[in-house]
């Protein structure tokens, strides 16, 4: 059918460009977050692009949805001022009608959302944990970037080496600064290497000096030595992510029921409904009048969106809390949204108004 096969087109060509252009704004902001962890020492630098992948994966849900959204309101959008829907509507064709082609074509998109939200949304963010954690535990020296300070995994110390070798197991030109309570050091060392002693690992300097300064009673003590062993933490305690439920799959946290369990299943269950919601929110609200312009209704799209996404969050926060539960936080806001966007889309559709309902009124009390 023309009808479809015209929309379905155009559909297509925005969704397409629309992908492409968020993709690359998400791509570059990202980018440069990722660089900025690396820089402090949260994301190893050779990792950066695995990072920014992973990370990119996880905001497809996002980008998707939001990609479609404007592609339905541009489309439509560009159809009114253009005059074309006064000529679908001479030919019978209602804004009813757009349902049907619009869920045509866009069904493959949201069962993709779905499935990302479900599998690939708690999947990339554990890898991105799991690429943080492994870095997190290195030990200082396989930390210490040749001619970069660096921070310690436990952040008590700062590391300073010009040159290393392949192995990373010796360090030339080392300089550490460490701050215990009240007591601050500053050691310098021509060389630096890694020994084990049963469990404990040992940081072995040679020919070097170090520097106290006790800051409670502003007591220096200058030290030179042949042979310095540092005691290297092992073991670092990294702290438990506030987002754990988040890197669970799906599967868990329908076997384990918990309020944080329950928040984040309707966060990625809610994710697949809003496409649907917003698929005929954006049929309702691309009706553009051609004298007034694309601006308002843009504008008031793009609203209605963030609104829809921000309240997903937010009812997150409040399953989590107890404030609500599952069940009804998702029947009012999904179903509130589906019937709100029903009825928005019917007034559309047959032309209803206020204006129109307020003389019939005075002429049956005048009858």
């Amino acid at each position: 059918m023309l009808f479809h096969s015209s929309l379905r087109k155009d559909l297509a060509r925005n969704f397409g460009a629309t992908l492409v252009v968020l993709i690359t704004i998400v791509i570059t902001i990202i980018l440069i977050r990722t660089l900025g962890q690396a820089s402090r020492g949260s994301v190893n630098p050779s990792e950066v692009v695995l990072v920014m992948g992973f990370s990119v994966l996880s905001q497809l849900t996002t980008i998707i949805t939001l990609s479609l959204f404007i592609a339905v309101v541009a489309t439509l959008s560009r159809m009114y001022s253009d005059s074309e829907m006064v000529i679908w509507f001479a030919s019978g064709q209602g804004l009813g009608n757009f349902v049907r082609p619009l869920f045509r074509f866009a069904w493959p998109v949201l069962l993709i959302v779905t499935l990302l939200a479900l599998f690939v949304w708690p999947w990339s963010n554990q890898q991105i944990q799991d690429l943080k954690q492994r870095f997190e535990k290195r030990n200082d020296i396989e930390r210490v970037a040749p001619g970069q300070f660096q921070e310690s995994a436990g952040g008590q110390r700062v590391f300073f080496i010009d040159k290393d070798t392949p192995d990373n197991r010796f360090g030339r030109h080392v300089f550490i600064s460490s701050q215990d309570g009240q007591l601050e050091s500053v050691t310098t060392a021509q060389q630096g290497r890694i020994e084990f002693t049963g469990n404990d690992r040992f940081l072995i300097l040679d020919k070097g000096q170090q520097w106290l300064t006790n800051h409670e009673t502003n007591e220096t003590r200058l030290t030179q030595f042949e042979h310095y062993e540092l005691l290297i933490d092992e073991a670092v305690n990294l702290p438990v992510s506030a987002f754990d439920s988040r890197l669970t799959p799906t599967w868990d946290l329908l076997k384990q029921p918990s309020r944080e369990n329950w928040a984040e299943l309707s966060w990625r269950l809610g994710l697949g409904l809003a496409g649907i919601n917003l698929l005929l929110l954006a049929l309702a609200v691309s009706a553009v009048n051609p004298r007034v312009g694309r601006s308002y209704h843009l504008g008031l799209a793009l609203f209605v969106f963030v609104a829809y996404y921000n309240m997903l969050n937010v009812g997150q926060s409040w399953i989590s809390t107890g404030r609500y539960n599952f069940v009804s936080f998702m029947l009012a806001l999904h179903g509130g949204v589906f019937m709100l966007s029903m009825l928005w889309l019917s007034i559309r559709h047959y032309n209803w108004s206020w204006r129109f309902l307020r003389p019939a009124r005075a002429h049956q009390g005048a009858a």
